[in-house]
């Protein structure tokens, strides 16, 4: 598999057009991310080790846990599974048809693709990367045939990124809350990275018309940014202080 076409986003996005409410709500996602950490820290665990818990060998491409977990009243989900190079593993998130807002489209026939479609529609905003310390290091984008999703526009997941929560306590309230809040307190990143994944999609569709560019398995992970909560946090008291 190649990551040839990914996008490397250098620096994060600005924060001087949002304003003070939604600066607040990002505060309170970095406090949230904190609390679960501390939770966590005390008895040495981490969010990572509360999804293998039990689960004996960890082997490369096997969901954890198994059957993913889903939020059957906000249609979110997500499982962590490992196969790529300078990680330990990653969370992929996901948003399900009844959770998506309304008015989204796909970008082409769903039925006549062969992608979930309907109340089966599903949608991947981000995957959070993870170290083997279990820490997030990096945010990224994938290929449809990555996560086997339905393709929706940058516009339309952007849209969604708001509705992914997971709010009840399988497989770990712990490492729900974390997860939850980290789509919040790196919301301006995910919207960046989803652009930038319909830029290299589309460049690389464009480069060859002969191939079926969602099922391309040259074109993988399409972009991503490092991160880090803390200096996130930082950030965004530092433009909270200077208003």
């Amino acid at each position: 598999m190649s990551d040839r076409a990914v996008l490397i986003l250098e620096s994060p996005p600005p924060l001087d057009d949002l304003d003070t409410a939604e600066l607040r709500r990002m505060a309170a996602a970095a406090d949230e991310i904190d609390e679960c950490l501390r939770v966590l820290g005390k008895a040495r665990l981490n969010v990572v080790g509360e999804i293998l818990k039990g689960a004996g060998q960890f082997v490369q491409m096997t969901h954890y846990p198994q059957g993913d977990v889903y939020d059957a009243e906000t249609h979110s989900q997500y499982y962590y599974h490992a196969h790529r190079e300078a990680e330990h593993g990653h969370f992929h998130c996901f948003l399900r048809a009844g959770g998506m807002p309304g008015g989204v489209t796909t970008v082409a026939d769903p039925v006549a693709q062969g992608w979930p479609a309907g109340d089966k529609a599903i949608a991947h905003p981000v995957a959070i990367s993870m170290d083997r310390f279990g820490a997030p290091i990096r945010l990224f984008t994938t290929n449809r045939w990555v996560t086997a999703e339905t393709w929706y526009p940058a516009a339309d997941v952007t849209r969604m990124i708001e509705r992914f929560s997971v709010d009840h306590a399988f497989p770990s309230w712990p490492t729900n809350r974390w997860l939850t809040a980290m789509t919040r307190l790196f919301r301006l990143e995910i919207e960046a990275l989803v652009a930038a994944r319909d830029r290299v999609f589309a460049e690389h569709a464009a480069r060859h018309p002969d191939r079926n560019p969602w099922e391309d398995r040259e074109l993988e992970t399409l972009s991503e940014i490092a991160i880090d909560p803390a200096a996130q946090k930082a950030r965004v008291l530092a433009a909270l202080a200077a208003r």
